[in-house]
């Protein structure tokens, strides 16, 4: 019986991971056992970012409406306050968009929630 090597399979592994940290830094694209420290590591910061993607944007947009509810003499917090008493709903990515995009429809949204 033949004996069987890894060569096809082995070859096949190392193109995957090669292939995969095509754009790295050095030895960790070039080399297996760096490459695939580096993708192994990588895939940990993808998927960390992903987690803290939302984070930032929430953050972003909190910026956005403080920025322009200052405009109007009211601060985020009795904003996000008076919105929550009112019942109005209306998410932070809406209200941001609002903010940038129409200003009249924010100030109008401004004073129904103060007002």
């Amino acid at each position: 019986m033949a004996r069987v090597t890894k060569s096809v399979t082995a070859k096949a592994k190392h193109k995957k991971v090669l292939s995969s940290t095509k754009g790295h830094y050095g030895a960790r694209s070039r080399l297996y056992k760096t490459a695939k420290q580096s993708q192994i590591k990588s895939l940990q910061y993808a998927f960390r970012d992903r987690k803290n993607k939302k984070r930032s944007f929430r953050s972003l947009w909190i910026a956005r409406i403080n920025a322009a509810s200052r405009d109007m003499d009211i601060p985020y917090s009795k904003l996000v306050k008076s919105l929550d008493e009112k019942n109005i709903r209306i998410n932070r990515k809406i209200l941001s968009d609002i903010s940038i995009s129409d200003n009249a429809t924010f100030q109008k949204v401004v004073k129904v929630a103060i007002g």
